[in-house]
């Protein structure tokens, strides 16, 4: 009788979406506040602002999707590479590559008369699969998936970008400074919370990160702005 699997609840496979996509929203929150902000504070009209967040929101959800995609799929690359390179060693002398999965176990505190049989056994069922796993790091949890991490870049960036673009249509222009950044930073701790949530990390440690280099960005955007209309 097999014995029953331990149901348990990891949360490794989610490193993939979810780094693409609170980096996407984050970029997206920080970058579309920080360019309305500058506009804003270097005195352009309401009309123009709204153009320039709308263009910031397009531009870098397109240039967050062909970034993380180049990124993911070098990272694929390289796996692949990597692959080919074992599955060549696996059929020119399968023995010593069992011989060094074994070495692998031993390493990691097993006794080397099981580890052997582990290896064996491993290398019967899916030889490629065991080192790909076990020598080279490489398993379907973490493996790199170029289009999956392009779209939820571009998506979630577009999602964040589009919260301070709405309040910029919404808030009256003589506060709108007031209202992007206040409003956007509230959002970025919003944020950071339910990705350390999701995670299974410190929520007030995860929003107080996200928060912080936000403000500093449209702190910094907002002092360009503010100079650059002065001298205009």
């Amino acid at each position: 009788m097999m014995p029953r699997r331990h149901a348990e609840r990891h949360r490794t496979d989610r490193i993939g979406w979810l780094r693409a996509a609170v980096l996407g929203a984050n970029d997206g929150i920080v970058s579309t506040a920080s360019l309305i902000v500058g506009v804003a504070a270097a005195s352009s009209s309401h009309a123009h602002i709204i153009l320039t967040g709308t263009a910031g929101l397009v531009a870098g959800a397109m240039s967050m999707a062909a970034g993380e995609y180049i990124s993911v799929h070098s990272q694929a690359d390289t796996e692949n590479v990597d692959l080919d390179r074992e599955r060549a060693e696996l059929k020119a002398d399968p023995d010593a590559e069992q011989r060094e999965l074994a070495a692998i176990y031993v390493s990691r505190g097993v006794k080397p008369d099981l580890a052997n049989q582990v290896a064996e056994q491993l290398m019967e069922k899916d030889a490629l699969a065991a080192h790909a796993r076990d020598e080279l790091g490489i398993n379907e949890t973490i493996s790199a998936r170029p289009v999956q991490a392009a779209l939820a870049s571009a998506a979630s960036f577009a999602v964040g970008a589009l919260l301070p673009l709405g309040i910029t249509v919404l808030a009256p222009a003589p506060n709108l400074t007031i209202w992007v950044s206040a409003t956007s930073l509230i959002f970025l701790a919003l944020l950071g919370c339910t990705a350390a949530k999701v995670g299974g990390a410190n929520m007030l440690t995860g929003a107080w990160r996200v928060t912080f280099w936000g403000a500093l960005a449209m702190l910094i955007t907002a002092g360009i702005g503010a100079m650059f209309g002065a001298a205009v």
